[in-house]
């Protein structure tokens, strides 16, 4: 039985990016091909625009991702990157801060903890929202950047055989992930413990799940790696899982892999493998700037 979950969101993704459920091939082609355009030289179609980065979770490459991405297209970047100094602290709502934010700016960038503080978000905002990761949810944008990173790397996306191991079921990126590998001739192979293993709705009939990457790493055209998220566990759960990859798996992968992290990484690939040709997460970072680019381009670059 195929027991993959589609979210139903009839909101145009130009309104607010809640969910890669939103997108469609034709409009993936689009933010691709306007992303390759702003990689190449400096235009700045947003001179006079701003964004706010509201995050309420930690936050490395998304948000200063978002913030270089604004600012090289001529705008400016309100960084409210700790609640803990905002009235949050004296308990304003989420929906009282998104009503009192977007009068200073054209769009809002948001991550928080609960995995429906996007549509809150957006039920209440006049001005695009942007989904930058919502609790053990959804990270549209980093999918999207996944997705450029694999089709650049590549050239295409169709006869790939794709390898996710990790934490799957708290990593919120694979779950975006997954949704759009769905859209292409793919193959995916998922590896975890059974702790961690990809929730039963993102399951397709054509997967196939293993507990150890030497099963699958010999025919391994993208391996895509994440971090155990254990900030979002609610026990203390014990998990006896080493999922490091190895010279020795590198070794037995083909010559044309394309090893692939979110970031950040906590073990999982050792720096030995960062002078690989084929480890590809720092280039994975450039191609999210150039994704985040085309993103803002779209939502708030027409008047």
């Amino acid at each position: 039985m195929d027991t993959y979950y589609t979210k139903d969101i009839s909101l145009p993704w130009r309104r607010a990016v809640v969910s890669v459920d939103q997108f469609k091939k034709p409009d993936i082609d689009e933010i691709f091909a306007l992303a390759d355009r702003l990689s190449v030289g400096r235009t700045m179609p947003l001179t006079g625009k701003s964004i706010i980065n509201l995050f309420y979770e930690p936050s490395t490459r998304t948000s200063s991702s978002f913030h270089a991405a604004m600012t090289r297209l001529g705008g400016s970047v309100i960084p409210i990157n700790e609640v803990n100094y905002s009235s949050v602290t004296k308990g304003e709502t989420l929906e009282d801060t998104i009503r009192t934010l977007e009068s200073f700016t054209d769009a809002l960038v948001l991550r928080h903890y609960d995995e429906d503080a996007t549509e809150r978000a957006v039920s209440v905002a006049s001005i695009p929202i942007i989904n930058a990761g919502n609790g053990a949810g959804e990270h549209p944008t980093q999918a999207l950047l996944d997705l450029y990173t694999i089709s650049k790397e590549r050239d295409g996306l169709n006869g790939l055989n794709v390898t996710l191991m990790g934490d799957l079921k708290h990593g919120r990126t694979v779950h975006s992930l997954t949704k759009l590998l769905r859209m292409y001739d793919v193959k995916i192979n998922l590896v975890s413990p059974p702790e961690l293993s990809l929730p039963r709705f993102y399951l397709h009939k054509n997967d196939t799940e293993h507990r150890e990457l030497g099963e699958v790493i010999a025919d391994t055209d993208i391996l895509y790696v994440t971090r155990v998220q254990k900030e979002r566990f609610f026990d203390e759960l014990e998990i006896d899982f080493s999922y490091s990859v190895t010279r020795s798996d590198m070794d037995l992968a083909k010559t044309n892999l394309v090893l692939m992290h979110p970031l950040p990484r906590v073990g999982e690939i050792p720096i030995e493998l960062d002078s690989d040709p084929r480890s590809a997460y720092f280039r994975q970072v450039k191609y999210g700037l150039h994704v985040r680019m085309a993103l803002l381009v779209a939502l708030i670059g027409r008047d």
